[in-house]
């Protein structure tokens, strides 16, 4: 029997497959938005979760980042509307992401149950795997043995570190990195709690990071704990920091200073020991021209700045990516796909605007591709998503973008597919019509 979690605000539809989720044997929660998801996953652990892309006061995305971020992580399966959508969304996330698209059947409830029971593998051919440094980072360029360097000697400091770099080069796993190393130099096993700045609404940021009292404000129906006092004495992550509102940061400041935090609607200062690592895709220059932060957090944020290469710049590490990733592909799906040496050289040979989220993508999307019974990869003409067109008119998503971004562009490739017809359109990407009102309304540029 597993406990599943039902994310989706279609009535209907959760009443129905709730009912065939119990009948097949399993216990079911349900939230009918992001915010109700997030609380329901404070108190409870799932073996898997359905999940709708489009919430009404949100993304589903973001509720998969949310979750990616704890220590255990159940499996998720998202539900779309259209398989159109299902092409976009697959190209997007990681290879633990199952889909299933409205209107379902018991056999589809069942097959993503069953993703876990597989039989054990047959003896495959195994490509000689990489070198993890820090368990997490892989390459062996000399621009990565600095970055190792650089970690390695933070890691004997409580000094907060602040990480730059383009989108996708993998700020996170380099914070992990940082952390992992710490815990093995102090011989310690703290946590690593991570939050993304962008992705909290103004109203919620002090609460996330400093928790708040039980009727602190409307909704706080219980006492939170903020990220920092999660964090104990190991590391907060503090993701894409430079997109918190500048009216906020004085908040952050005195944290910074003091290492005390004050919950909303509390009286009574708590101590604080994390290190800080933060991050951002802006350069020192724009975060200085934009005014996107303020000069006195930046210095006590950036005592120890980390700027991540490109992966342009570090090219000789492609080849150790790209078996990795289809290996991790291989073992996940149980295939033998083997790369060609001309396609490890295409891929070398490429730029990579998106980095490695980029080229992991691509490896994905190539993967889906490929011929099951076949155990040669076949990758696309260019290195443009297949899934990149719902229509004949031009519309992409390109890495690196947020997951508004994507949310909208699903939103405005599917309109244009129907001509407009928001009833149609909502159908297709499997929510209530009102929901879609909700989101056009949010983005702006949608007008009836």
């Amino acid at each position: 029997m597993l406990n599943i979690l039902l994310v989706d605000d279609d009535e209907e539809f959760t009443d129905v497959a709730c009912h065939i989720i119990e009948f097949l044997g399993h216990d079911v929660l349900t939230a009918n938005s992001l915010q109700d998801a997030y609380q329901v996953l404070e108190h409870n652990e799932f073996d898997h979760i359905f999940l709708d892309f489009m919430l009404p006061d949100g993304s589903g995305l973001h509720l998969i980042d949310h979750i990616n971020k704890q220590e255990k992580t159940p499996y998720i399966t998202l539900i779309t509307g259209h398989p159109l959508v299902k092409g976009m969304l697959t190209s997007l996330c990681g290879p633990k992401i199952g889909y299933i698209a409205k209107p379902l059947q018991r056999e589809d409830l069942e097959q993503a149950l069953n993703q876990k029971a597989k039989p054990a593998a047959g003896k495959k051919n195994k490509t000689s795997m990489p070198n993890k440094h820090f368990d997490c980072l892989i390459g062996e360029s000399p621009v990565m043995q600095e970055l190792y360097t650089m970690i390695e000697r933070v890691a004997l400091t409580q000094a907060n570190v602040m990480l730059m770099g383009e989108s996708g080069v993998g700020k996170e796993v380099v914070a992990q990195a940082i952390h992992q190393a710490t815990n093995k130099a102090n011989n310690s096993q703290h946590k690593l709690v991570a939050t993304n700045c962008g992705a909290m609404t103004k109203d919620l940021i002090v609460s996330e990071l400093f928790g708040h009292e039980k009727g602190a404000f409307t909704g706080a129906i219980a006492k939170k704990v903020g990220v920092f006092e999660r964090a104990g004495n190991g590391t907060l992550f503090l993701d894409e920091v430079t997109e918190m509102p500048i009216d906020m940061q004085p908040n952050l400041l005195r944290v910074l200073e003091n290492k005390k935090v004050t919950p909303v609607g509390g009286i009574k200062e708590v101590d604080v020991n994390c290190r800080v690592i933060s991050a951002s895709n802006r350069s020192v220059a724009e975060i200085a021209e934009k005014k996107c932060l303020r000069e006195d957090i930046y210095f006590r944020l950036a005592v120890f700045p980390i700027s991540i290469p490109a992966l342009r710049e570090r090219k000789e590490d492609i080849p150790l990516l790209a078996n990795t990733f289809l290996s991790e592909l291989n073992d996940e799906y149980e295939r033998n796909y083997q790369w060609a040496a001309v396609q490890l050289q295409r891929l070398v040979d490429y730029d990579w605007p998106g980095n490695v989220r980029e080229l992991r993508h691509t490896i994905h999307r190539a993967f889906i591709m490929s011929d099951p019974q076949s155990t040669s990869i076949e990758l696309p003409k260019d290195f443009r998503s297949p899934f990149s067109s719902v229509s004949d008119k031009k519309h992409s998503l390109a890495a690196g973008q947020t997951i508004e971004d994507v949310e909208k562009e699903l939103i405005k490739v599917t309109l244009a597919d129907v001509d407009g017809n928001k009833s149609l359109a909502a159908e297709m990407l499997g929510i209530s019509t009102k929901t879609l009102y909700n989101r056009l309304h949010a983005y702006g540029e949608f007008k009836e």
